[in-house]
């Protein structure tokens, strides 16, 4: 077995494992460096009383952990949380309550507008949204090394008509501090002084490999029924034709020839996307699952999905989810698109994009510089 070298070495150790018994029992002892993961351990390469595996656990394995908080019109952003999320930004200002209560009414009134059946007063039903945060830990340290990793919502309808809550889907939003890294720190670093952009080698292999990972671990199983679905807006710099193929929750579908940066991103994570624009909207959006869109999922429960995500991107994006013309059968989106209606609702577009370079800042200097060489060999091992 080879050992590691190290700096000033104690000229004695005790064998935890035989209870220092015999000092002619251990042979050759290094003392790798203390680091936070794996604090300060001692490895012995021989002692006759127990094998090597019995004195030395190296904890470099991740584990996950959730934790839940209700959005409503009193929620107001954690310390630690992604502050360039949507439901974030909004739950800032003077106008806080007023923005909340406005978001809530607009995801209502379209939830109620899809689902129309047995619905004649357009009230039967309303949505409450938990934000799921998923925070992620290596070795041994489960708390204090805690890092915020992602964050997801969690829809739940209530019908006021039979008295029911019904579990939505989880993902909706989807934010992640490793994504603002790799796209606001990583990217632009790589292509900086270069002709022609380019994605550096395994760009997005270990976020990928952390969602798959999320996605697997006991943490979403216990929490979650179903796989997630995550509903953004499409590329502004694709161009999308429309289909002959109607759902009737998800309305008319898109395709696009080639996929855009986000999507080759998501396809790293397991998932594969489809676009549509459901009725009375007027432009797709962009679905990204694994498994079967169209089969896994309840009518309510898309709808829910999409109630959530149009409403945001009705207040991100105007120029597209709030343009007053709707997509035609070739439809590039743009975000240059000045015939379009603003909501009711502030939100501070530059604040979250300025926001998102600082935070891929903190991922970069609390999480993927401490742990790189952890981080590095756990995803390879994961993708093989």
């Amino acid at each position: 077995m080879t050992t590691r070298k190290s700096g000033n070495l104690p000229r004695s150790l005790t064998c935890s494992g035989c209870g220092g018994q015999s000092g002619a029992a251990i042979r050759k002892v290094t003392s790798p460096p203390r680091d936070s993961v794996t604090g300060s351990h001692f490895v012995f390469t021989a002692c006759r009383f127990r094998p090597l595996r019995r004195h030395v656990r190296m904890r470099t394995d991740l584990t996950y952990s959730l934790k839940s908080t209700r959005f409503d019109e009193n929620y107001r952003p954690a310390e630690n949380t992604r502050t360039t999320t949507n439901f974030a930004n909004l739950a800032r200002g003077s106008r806080r309550e007023e923005n909340l209560r406005n978001t809530f009414k607009m995801i209502d009134n379209r939830f109620n507008a899809l689902a129309h059946w047995d619905n004649p007063g357009n009230d039967r039903y309303s949505v409450e949204l938990e934000i799921i945060s998923a925070e992620i830990s290596i070795g041994d340290n489960k708390s204090a090394e805690a890092f915020p990793l992602i964050e997801i919502l969690k829809p739940t309808i209530l019908d006021r008509k039979n008295g029911q809550r019904i579990e939505g889907i989880a993902g909706n939003n989807f934010s992640s501090y490793v994504r603002d890294y790799d796209f606001s720190i990583l990217l632009p670093q790589h292509n900086d002084g270069r002709s022609s952009f380019s994605a550096p080698a395994h760009f997005g292999d270990l976020h990928g490999n952390l969602f798959r990972f999320f996605l697997k671990s006991p943490a979403y199983k216990e929490t979650f029924k179903k796989l997630p679905v995550i509903c953004l807006s499409v590329s502004s710099s694709k161009t999308y034709q429309r289909t002959e193929n109607t759902h009737p929750v998800l309305g008319v579908e898109y395709r696009q020839d080639a996929f855009s940066a986000t999507d080759l991103y998501f396809e790293k994570m397991g998932l594969q996307v489809r676009y549509f624009m459901p009725p009375n909207s007027v432009a797709p959006l962009a679905f990204y699952f694994t498994g079967d869109l169209l089969s896994d999922y309840s009518c309510l429960e898309l709808i829910g999905t999409i109630s959530t995500m149009e409403t945001f991107q009705r207040i991100y994006r105007p120029e597209i989810y709030n343009a007053n013309s709707i997509a035609g059968k070739t439809y590039q989106p743009s975000l240059k698109h000045q015939d379009y209606s603003l909501t009711q609702i502030a939100y501070d577009r530059d604040e979250r994009s300025r926001l998102a370079i600082e935070q891929g800042q903190r991922a970069r200097d609390t999480f993927i510089e401490p742990y790189r060489e952890i981080l590095e060999k756990w995803s390879s091992q994961y993708s093989a």
